[in-house]
This record gives structure tokens, C-alpha cells and sequence, in this order.
């Protein structure tokens, strides 16, 4: 064998060993992704698996889960208030002194109850020195007394505040974005924190300047007091109706649950409960719009979701062990 029959052989031999490199190094390559895309699927199947809660009747009867049908429903828009209890001014009298003097003697003290006409003190006059009566003007209770037992007072000084509060008003914070809401004549409920004391009324006057400190307007509603509960200064809430909404979907706040962050229904299905995440709209304290994610007609759980979602939760971990 010549030189150049050894150069074409070892030649030859490199070139199909490059050739077999890059054949297998093809096939290994061909075969790899069609595993990893199998396998996505095969996870996706198996979440989606996981995500189906079954209950038995028993069971659903225990924790009692109710199931309702998707259907249009009304929403009742409001806007809370806060504000405070003020007496009615036009049923609160100032006494004071026809002449000043001395005072002499003081039968009431702040919170006593008077009539019309009842003596609060004596005032011995520094022109004649004749005691005279300082009497009540109207029927109420007593929230201001200025006066003490030999104190000389003058005859311009409010010796006396005396405030009917069988009566009296509910004045309610209203904030510039909600200016256009309110108006006279919208109903309002109005409670105090932290008691059972409720009270519904209507708006008889909205304040046509605005603070130019805390930029509101006030909103006033006439509250009655007959066993003396809305002390002025009482701290209160109101509840102004706005408006009813009729929406193509409602469904009870009982309805919405939270799963990774978002809002979902609990939908019945043939093979069991599916979490199904949904678009909310208008809401209050009791009833829920939804936007999208539940048709009309679909079965949904009304109330006592809770369960689904544990039993979802619980397969999750299990499946993770």
C-alpha cells in the first residue's frame, strides 16, 4: 500500500466518525423534546385532577353546604358616613342674668331635667339688692351651667345652657367625591359603634357651603330621642341608601371564596366541585356581582364553600408528599 492510500484511509475514517457523531447527537435531540411536552401534559392533567372536590350528601348536610342556581339579582349601593349627635339648636336656650349680682343660692346642677318656668338659682341685685329668680325658659335638660355660690356674674354672661334632647341631630360628614350622591330626602341609617342602638331617617339638610379645612359638607337627619340614647357628641355612623343596581349575575358573599389570590365560586359539576375564578362588579355588605366566570343557570355553592376548599387544599399536600 502506497503513501497516498494511507492519507485517503485515514481521511475516510475521520469523516464517517464525524458523520456518526452528528447522527446520534441528531436522534438524541429529536427524542427528547416530545418527553418533555408528554410530561407537561401529563402535570397539567394531574392538577387538574386535584382541583375537583367530592362530597356525599352526608357530608354536604352536615357542614351544611348549600347549592343555589347562577340568576339576576339586585344590588343595593350605599355610602358610609361618619359624623356625631348635636342638639337641635332651635330647641336650646341660653339664660342670662336680667341684672348682674352676686349669686346667692343654685338649686340644679349640669344634667338635671327642668320645665319651663322651674327655678336653677337666686341673684341678689347689685342695684337693689333684691334677690330675683333665675328661671328656665323651655323644658330640657341642663348642659351648661356658668355660676357658682357668691360668684359676682354680670348680666350679659350665658349663666345657663338648656337643650330639649327628645330631639336631635345627626350631623354626617360628607366628603367632596360623594358631594353629588347625597341629597335631601335619601334614607339613612344611623348607628353607633359598639351599641344595638339603630335608628332610620331621612336627610332634611345638606350644607350648600363645604369646610375649607377638612373639605366637607354636612349632612343632617333629624333623630328621635325619646329614651335619651343619642347623646350629643355621640360618635355615629350613617348608611345612605344610593341606588338599586339589577345585574345578569348575583350571588350571596357567602359565595366567594379566595384560592391563590383570587376570587372564585365553587361550581357543581358530574364528576364533583371545581373552584372556578371569577370577575366581581358592584358589592355590598351581602350580595356579590359577578362579571365573568359564572353563566346563568350554573350550580354554584351558596354558602359553607369552606369545606370545598379544604378538601381541595388537603389533596394538594397529599399529592405534594
Amino acid at each position: 500500500m502506497n503513501k497516498n492510500n494511507l492519507v485517503y484511509l485515514a481521511v475516510g475514517a475521520v469523516l464517517g466518525g464525524l458523520l456518526v457523531f452528528f447522527i446520534m447527537n441528531g436522534n438524541s435531540k429529536s427524542e427528547i423534546t416530545p418527553t418533555a411536552v408528554t410530561k407537561s401534559v401529563e402535570n397539567s392533567e394531574e392538577k387538574k385532577q386535584i382541583e375537583i372536590a367530592k362530597l356525599s350528601p352526608d357530608v354536604m348536610k352536615e357542614f351544611g353546604v348549600e347549592i343555589a342556581d347562577a340568576k339576576p339579582g339586585n344590588i343595593q349601593l350605599h355610602l358610609d358616613l361618619t359624623g356625631e349627635v348635636v342638639p337641635n339648636p332651635y330647641k336650646v336656650a341660653h339664660i342670662i342674668p336680667r341684672f348682674g349680682g352676686i349669686v346667692k343660692k343654685i338649686y340644679k346642677k349640669i344634667g338635671d331635667r327642668v320645665k319651663a318656668g322651674e327655678v336653677i338659682a337666686t341673684i341678689e341685685s347689685n342695684e337693689s339688692l333684691v334677690e330675683y329668680k333665675v328661671k328656665s325658659s323651655i323644658k330640657g335638660t341642663i348642659l351648661e351651667l356658668h355660676m357658682t355660690p357668691g360668684e359676682l356674674i354680670g348680666d350679659r354672661v350665658h349663666a345657663v345652657k338648656i337643650a330639649d334632647l327628645s330631639s336631635v341631630w345627626a350631623e354626617l360628614n360628607v366628603y367632596q367625591k360623594d358631594l353629588l350622591k347625597i341629597n335631601i330626602g335619601e334614607n339613612v341609617l344611623i348607628t353607633s359603634p359598639g351599641s344595638d342602638y339603630k335608628f332610620k331617617g331621612r336627610i332634611f339638610y345638606v350644607s350648600p357651603t363645604v369646610n375649607e379645612v377638612t373639605r366637607t359638607s354636612i349632612a343632617r337627619v333629624k333623630l328621635g330621642n325619646v329614651k335619651g340614647f343619642w347623646k350629643p357628641g355621640l360618635f355615629i355612623t350613617g348608611r345612605v341608601k344610593i341606588k338599586d343596581i339589577r345585574v345578569p349575575i348575583a350571588v350571596p358573599k357567602t359565595a366567594i371564596g379566595i384560592m391563590d389570590g383570587q376570587s372564585v365560586v365553587f361550581i357543581q359539576t358530574d364528576k364533583g366541585f371545581i373552584p372556578q375564578p371569577v370577575k366581581i362588579g358592584y358589592t355590598n355588605e351581602k350580595t356579590v356581582q359577578i362579571i365573568s366566570g359564572l353563566k346563568a343557570g350554573q350550580k354554584y355553592v351558596a354558602k359553607n364553600g369552606f369545606v370545598i376548599k379544604s378538601e381541595i387544599e388537603k389533596s394538594t399536600f397529599a399529592d405534594e408528599d
